[in-house]
């Protein structure tokens, strides 16, 4: 992880503009174009790996978007893979150069785990994000104190100090559904989650208010599986795809478990997960009753 040393406060105008992604959209374009020379010219992994003194596994990782990239590396795997064209290495080599910069969530780099630092990126970039929750509210629309609960769930024994920053960087991150273009949020919730008082009954009241209003916001859709639906098509687990604007990169697909998390990057196991995602879709009421189903929930709660 990550120390607080390394930029600047959460004032910062690269949070305030909700625009950096840092590091996360240059990596996976970088790494998108490593893999389609490497694949081109028929080169394996482990091959390519042995030209950087570098495993497999780290090959997997660069072209993945995962680590960030040393010029040296990329310079020597763009002259193993017989690219010669000047204006095309300037290009990537730029690109290395940016993978290796900050975001400014790395502010928080101190309570943001390493497998979660390629989703942060990916979020902040997204245009697209569909997400599936079973036992909460999903994180980019919980208020502050239905947030500082779940996660004092999560880390009973976070000193308050840590948990107020986790909360910070939970409220920060929501700034995408108010930016310019806002980020389109398509979420999918089990009524459990709503019905489940997390932080108490006025901490859940008035989360089921915040629901009701942002609801009402163009960028933000919301669907809920209801019990009498049944089972359905994710009973796994929640479920979160990422879209990346300009159509180069493939979608993120982000499984979280309690101390990791999965990125499948297989195009079977992409189209498969929006195969999933579209079906809770069909299962789950239509976003039109969601205010009313809502309502309920408030006035039952």
């Amino acid at each position: 992880m990550g120390t607080t040393e390394a930029v600047g406060s959460p004032s910062d105008s690269r949070v305030l503009d909700g625009q950096s992604a840092g590091p996360v959209m240059p990596r996976l374009l970088l790494g998108a174009r490593l893999r389609a020379l490497r694949e081109e010219m028929e080169i394996s992994r482990e091959a390519a790996g042995h030209v950087i003194r570098a495993s497999r596994s780290k090959i997997s990782r660069l072209e993945a978007g995962r680590h960030g990239f040393k010029l040296r590396d990329v310079t020597d795997l763009l002259t193993h893979y017989g690219v010669t064209d000047e204006a095309e290495r300037a290009t990537l080599l730029a690109l290395a150069e940016e993978a290796n910069t900050l975001a400014w969530w790395q502010y928080y780099g101190d309570v943001v785990p390493t497998w979660m630092q390629t989703y942060l990126g990916a979020e902040q970039a997204a245009s697209l994000i569909r997400c599936f929750e079973v036992q909460r509210v999903p994180g980019l629309l919980q208020t502050p104190a239905y947030a500082r609960a779940s996660i004092q769930l999560a880390h009973p024994g976070a000193a308050p100090q840590e948990i107020e920053r986790r909360v910070t960087l939970r409220v920060e991150r929501q700034r995408i559904l108010r930016r310019k273009p806002a980020t389109q949020l398509w979420a999918v919730i089990d009524e459990a989650a709503l019905r489940r008082p997390v932080g108490g009954i006025d901490t859940m009241r008035a989360q089921l208010r915040h629901l009701i209003e942002i609801c009402r916001l163009p960028q933000v859709t919301v669907q809920i599986i209801p019990f009498h639906a049944g089972g359905y098509a994710a009973e796994g687990g929640p479920v979160t795809i990422l879209r990346l604007p300009g159509g180069q990169l493939p979608d993120v697909v982000y499984l979280e478990h309690l101390a990791t998390a999965l990125y499948p990057d297989k195009r079977a196991e992409i189209e498969r997960y929006w195969d999933v995602m579209n079906r809770l879709g069909l299962e789950a009421e239509s976003p039109e009753e969601t205010p009313t189903i809502l309502h309920r929930i408030l006035q039952e709660t």
